[in-house]
């Protein structure tokens, strides 16, 4: 009998219909728009996750007809206490009603929907609330993604993740997930509402391996850019990285997207100790001195090389912002310095060097090798002053402040890896000195954000960034139902003038 009881509340959700459910939206009081992941708890400990229209979809056999008492918490946002300090609301739920909660906001950045994964719209759904997206609850059985890249192409928009979880097993795609979608304007959604994503998938339905090397290991891509080739043809290019485990590659080149067939091929092979041995992040174009150049931001422009093909598959014809002696490898204990005769040292553009980004800036700082005040990147909280160390995110230049920005997540922040920040400067290489936090998490990360310029609205002053929520590397043990590995999607409004970063 009682796994009888179990079976059908198992599959309860699938036969009510819209007018059986209670529904509750919390909105953001200042923008009167739905929120996404917004926790709702009873008095039991029955959990519920709003949807990507900060809606939930409420029906609980014994619990109906009757005032229920929920609690209200989401990251970066906050809901009314009571004299107790308990945070929520009681409602009385009835099949076929609804209610509407107000939540403030305390990230400066808003929260608009999930962008991957399974059950995006799923309350909606339910309750028949009107989706903005073609597939609302499954697109080629993509239950979880991590890491996101795009890059126009072809005049759409080409995009790629990492690791990806599937629906019928623990185990997914390790080779690199790709999908169309149509740029806004041209075919594709408002990005205030959603992407359409067409996936390339195999046989099953299952997203299709990208990159299918026939050696073992995951393969990740990152620094996605086009390029015309040697007969004029506009090219898609990605580094990959083939790992055996998370700290230890097996083989990094580029690779070059096959549009017959459909999947990324190697173009060429680099080094493993050489300094294209390192993620290449993000890519964007700027031109110095009449040269245009493609760089590439982790989350600090450390690399760069000449916006031509045969200089793209040179490994010599890279460059790298560093202070070490030209040819040097970083080694914490003998780092190779380059100084001056008075001690200065010497930062600039050296070929086959290590880059010298805010990780091994730390590293040195902590073995004394590096005073302090000597490290280039000297980013800092533009209210305490405090140091910050950017560890991965993207940089474009904004046509609305009329500078370069800088979107990027924090490490040892007030969480691991769950803090996004947005810092500007009139060069890719700074000065990057002041920051102001945009988002915030609580025991979560939310790394690798990423920033769509393709996506900003009103000249620049509107702009998308979108980054991964997951518990990975947290301790963590209580993942969120459904956003748990997945891509999530921000709103920044740069005319907020908390985002004044001369103060």
């Amino acid at each position: 009998m009682t796994l009888v009881v179990i079976a059908l509340l198992a599959v309860l959700p699938s036969l009510c219909h819209a007018h059986d459910f209670f529904k509750i939206t919390i909105i953001d009081e200042q923008t009167k728009r739905g929120v996404p992941l917004v926790e709702l708890r009873t008095t039991n400990e029955i959990r519920y996750v709003t949807d990507s229209n900060g809606v939930v979809a409420f029906h609980e056999p014994g619990l109906m007809d009757r005032s229920v008492f929920f609690t209200v918490s989401s990251h970066g946002y906050e809901f009314p206490a009571d004299g107790f300090g308990t945070r929520g609301k009681a409602l009385k739920v009835t099949p076929g009603g609804e209610a509407t909660l107000q939540i403030k906001r305390l990230n400066i950045a808003e929260r608009l929907y999930r962008i991957t994964g399974a059950g995006i719209y799923r309350d909606s759904v339910l309750t028949g609330t009107a989706v903005p997206t073609s597939q609302p609850v499954l697109n080629a059985q993509v239950m979880g993604q991590d890491t996101v890249q795009c890059f126009p192409y072809r005049g759409r928009l080409f995009w790629l993740w990492g690791d990806t979880s599937k629906l019928s097993y623990p185990l997914g795609n390790f080779s690199t997930t790709s999908a169309w979608s149509d740029l806004p304007g041209k075919g594709g959604l408002d990005p205030d509402v959603g992407v359409n994503f067409a996936y390339f998938t195999n046989d099953e339905g299952f997203t299709k391996r990208m990159v299918p090397m026939e050696e073992p290991g995951p393969v990740w891509l990152g620094g996605l850019f086009t390029l015309a080739d040697e007969t004029g043809r506009e090219r898609l290019i990605a580094h990959y990285t083939r790992v055996k485990n998370l700290s230890t590659a097996e083989e990094v080149g580029l690779v070059i997207f096959n549009d017959e067939k459909a999947i990324f091929e190697r173009l060429v092979r680099f080094d493993l100790i050489s300094p294209l041995r390192e993620s290449f992040g993000h890519a964007f174009r700027h031109t110095v001195d009449g040269v245009d150049y493609i760089y590439f931001a982790t989350p600090y422009p450390t690399l760069r090389v000449r916006a031509d093909f045969a200089q793209v598959k040179d490994p010599n014809a890279y460059e790298s912002f560093t202070c070490l002696a030209a040819g040097a490898r970083f080694d914490k204990a003998n780092p190779r310095l380059d100084r001056d005769a008075a001690g200065k040292l010497i930062y600039g553009w050296k070929h086959d060097t290590d880059r010298i980004g805010p990780s091994q800036q730390h590293d040195l700082v902590e073995a004394k090798v590096l005073k302090p005040d000597e490290g280039y990147w000297q980013m800092r909280d533009v209210e305490t002053g405090k140091p910050v160390r950017a560890h991965a995110g993207s940089v474009f230049y904004n046509g609305f402040r009329k500078r370069f920005v800088m979107i990027f997540h924090e490490v040892m922040g007030t969480s691991l890896l769950g803090e996004v920040w947005y810092a500007e400067a009139d060069d890719p290489l700074g000065p990057w000195t002041t920051g102001r936090k945009i988002v915030t998490h609580k025991d979560y990360s939310f790394y690798n954000p990423k920033h769509h310029p393709y996506f900003d609205q009103d000249g620049g002053r509107v702009v998308y960034f979108e980054g991964t929520y997951t518990t990975f590397l947290t301790g963590n043990k209580d993942p969120t139902p459904r956003y748990d590995y997945n891509q999530i999607m921000y709103r920044l409004d740069l005319s907020d003038p908390r985002l004044d970063m001369k103060k």
